[in-house]
């Protein structure tokens, strides 16, 4: 890998020695940017899972027998950075395509810039369903489960609970309002009677816990949705364990199941919670045995979700290609669509009708052991199982 300074680019093009007549191809280069310094505790992994992808694609022998090259750069956890970065990655950089952000809000802006420069786009993490529906274009294609599709997988947890007072919190932008609003709507759906009686949404890491656990507990809610992650949750947590808001009440809780997220909580790790989440130590199926090898044997460490995402998002790019046979951006777009790749999680395919895909998330609950916290009781979703039928999403989603 290659490091140089200036807007933080990274030039990575593994094991091309091993990649025979390929090493010697001019290289299909695509870009990809994240908000590396803004998010790391997912972010760090992430790149770490595209850079095992990128190293096994290359000592395979590259794609289409040409080696394969990722320029990366950081977009400052900012919207117009994000376009400007993503801007010079296809112009100066010539990349044939993108992938990366994080944030909802920069996943947004991306679709945008993909649609006005014609650019494939594949975004790996950001969550709000506007980047496939609303929103949506025909450049743009989205690996996670959208935050409808978590919510989803969570609303039968939350209606088996019984519990008619709710008290919501999420961060204040696009991926928390969206995140709340799809399961205020679903958990409505499937329990008629539900009541809505506190909602908090602080601003993204800067959460005043104490007045948030504080104004939660004086709306005396039967139970709660919380949507905060990273920091936000730790402070959240620990607030809310100090104050007794949890005790007695049940939580339902989007992401905090994930090891970016549970792991820095230790022995203060919430029990009981329902989560959505990623349980790497106990995942016992041949596509995900392959790959914590692969990745422990590469990194020494235990993969994360980011891992997964990073990963998959490599992969789900190279099949596409290969299926193309080019890296025409209207090939690659018709090979998209319908696509089946591999991912640890097993075989996901690529809609179509919303150039989604079907990687699901693990639903269970939380718990500690050995001093850490760990999920339990949890159930693979799979994403096909949670999206809207077809015919829904084309009335969301603007004509290609």
């Amino acid at each position: 890998m290659t490091i140089t300074g200036g807007l933080g680019r990274w030039v990575f093009a593994a094991a091309l020695a091993g990649a025979c007549g390929a090493a010697f191809a001019q290289p299909i280069r695509i870009g990809e940017l994240n908000s590396y310094k803004a998010q790391p505790a997912f972010l760090e992994p992430y790149k770490k899972g595209w850079e095992l992808a990128v190293e096994e694609i290359n000592a395979g022998g590259g794609l289409l027998g040409r080696p394969l090259e990722v320029v990366s750069r950081d977009d400052n956890g900012n919207p117009g950075d994000a376009v400007r970065v993503a801007e010079e990655l296809v112009s100066r950089e010539q990349a044939t395509l993108i992938f990366g952000t994080f944030l909802s809000n920069i996943g947004l802006a991306v679709t945008d810039f993909a649609k006005q420069r014609k650019t494939v786009f594949v975004a790996a993490e950001p969550l709000t369903d506007k980047i496939t529906w609303q929103n949506g274009n025909r450049y743009t294609f989205r690996l996670r489960p959208s935050t409808y599709m978590q919510a989803a997988m969570l609303v039968p947890e939350a209606a088996k609970l019984k519990k008619k007072r709710w008290a919501v919190v999420y961060p204040n932008y696009e991926y928390g309002q969206s995140a709340a609003a799809t399961f205020k709507q679903l958990l409505k759906a499937a329990q008629p009677d539900v009541e809505f009686v506190a909602e908090q949404a602080p601003a993204l890491g800067r959460i005043d816990a104490g007045a948030v656990a504080q104004a939660i507990a004086d709306a005396r809610p039967d139970a709660i949705f919380n949507v905060t992650f990273g920091a936000d949750l730790a402070r959240f947590v620990r607030e809310g364990q100090t104050r007794g808001l949890f005790k007695d009440r049940a939580v339902v809780s989007l992401l905090s199941g994930e090891p970016e997220y549970l792991d820095p909580l230790k022995d203060e790790a919430p029990e009981g919670w329902w989560v959505t989440g990623y349980p790497w130590y106990s995942i016992q199926t041949a596509d995900h045995d392959k790959f914590l090898r692969a990745y422990q044997a590469k990194w020494k460490e235990y993969p994360r979700l980011g891992s997964v995402v990073g990963y998959s998002t490599l992969v789900s790019i190279a099949a596409a290609i290969r299926k193309a046979g080019s890296t025409d951006t209207e090939k690659v777009i018709a090979a998209f669509r319908g696509l089946q790749a591999d991912s640890p999680f097993g075989r996901i395919t690529w809609r179509a009708a919303d150039n989604q895909a079907t990687m699901g998330a693990f639903v269970g609950q939380t718990a500690i052991n050995q001093g850490r916290g760990v999920m339990k009781n949890f159930r693979y979703v799979d994403g096909a199982a949670v999206l809207p039928p077809e015919a829904e999403v084309r009335k969301l989603r603007p004509a290609d």
